[in-house]
């Protein structure tokens, strides 16, 4: 069995790899062309398209990480291999702390706290009971199940959406448009935790940011292309024209890293991150690998990635 791993940690994933698995030869994408063409096994993530246009004889593709938006637009990537992602491997607890601090952030005032702070202006906030602040999660593959059912084990009501029905203890679950809007009218804080697919480009445009109540929140750590910028902005407001939104907590960009003259970057109601929300941890990430090659070897069927669905 041949594999050949692509990712910034590859050495670390290779020494992992060959250890685990010693029967197997584990390249990384530096190794020359002719030793890592034919491989059995691509785990990869931002793989460049080379890497994919020489392989003849793929058995399956290991996605890096929870998003495939980047793989399924890479150019030479066959259409006959069957692909697999990594599916929380540690990421949910992470995402989990970024959303919960995003909550808390506006739940318990800390923007306001730090606008009084420039003026020096010592005055306490009203802190309203957990269960007057409901939550949005939009997404509940596994790290949004995990996210939502963080929350709401932390005392906070949980509104959850999905294309398709789900269930989950604890979560008033919605899903298709009706649900979407219905969701919307109702949260305090709204978590993005969607993939990039063509029906969720843009799925927060002007339309449906007007939805949300006055006051309301956005916290997105899920991928850039979810929210429309610019009808943001307008939602968040300038010092002449107040809007109807708090103000946002942001990890992902349409284009990242975010240019410097974005206006988000100077928006004081806005606080940008870059894209660090939830790393995948290395260890939980090679158990998931490992069990994905026994799994593909030993002929198992698998969840695999819709590529029309986008994920």
């Amino acid at each position: 069995m041949k594999i050949v791993v692509h990712i910034d940690e590859a050495a670390q994933w290779q020494a992992a790899l060959a250890e685990a698995l010693p029967q197997a030869t584990v390249l990384t994408s530096e190794a020359p062309a002719d030793e890592r063409k034919d491989a059995d096994y691509l785990a990869i993530w931002k793989a460049p398209a080379h890497l994919l246009q020489e392989q003849t004889q793929l058995k399956g593709i290991i996605n890096l990480g929870a998003g495939v938006d980047y793989l399924l637009k890479t150019p030479g990537l066959p259409s006959d291999v069957p692909i697999v992602k990594l599916r929380d491997a540690g990421m949910g607890e992470l995402m989990a702390d970024y959303a919960f601090y995003g909550v808390l952030h506006f739940y318990r005032s800390m923007d306001r706290y730090s606008e009084q702070q420039q003026n020096a202006t010592w005055k306490p906030q009203e802190v309203v009971e957990k269960s007057q602040w409901p939550v949005g999660v939009l997404g509940l593959g596994a790290i949004g199940s995990f996210v939502a059912s963080a929350l709401e084990q932390a005392g906070f009501p949980v509104l959850g959406w999905s294309r398709s029905p789900k269930q989950i203890r604890g979560v008033h679950c919605f899903h298709g448009d009706d649900g979407l809007s219905e969701l919307l009218g109702q949260v305090q804080s709204l978590i993005t935790i969607l993939p990039d697919t063509a029906a969720t480009q843009h799925i927060l445009n002007a339309e449906r940011l007007a939805q949300l109540p006055q006051g309301a929140s956005v916290i997105n750590p899920g991928r850039g292309s979810l929210i429309d910028e610019q009808a943001l902005l307008e939602a968040l407001g300038s010092g002449n024209q107040p809007g109807h939104l708090r103000g946002a907590l942001l990890d992902v960009f349409q284009e990242e890293p975010l240019p410097t003259d974005n206006p988000l970057w100077q928006h004081p109601k806005v606080i940008v991150t870059p894209h660090m929300a939830a790393p995948t941890p290395l260890n939980d990430a090679i158990d998931q690998v490992i069990a994905y090659l026994h799994a593909f070897e030993s002929g198992e069927k698998l969840s695999t990635i819709n590529p029309e669905a986008g994920y």
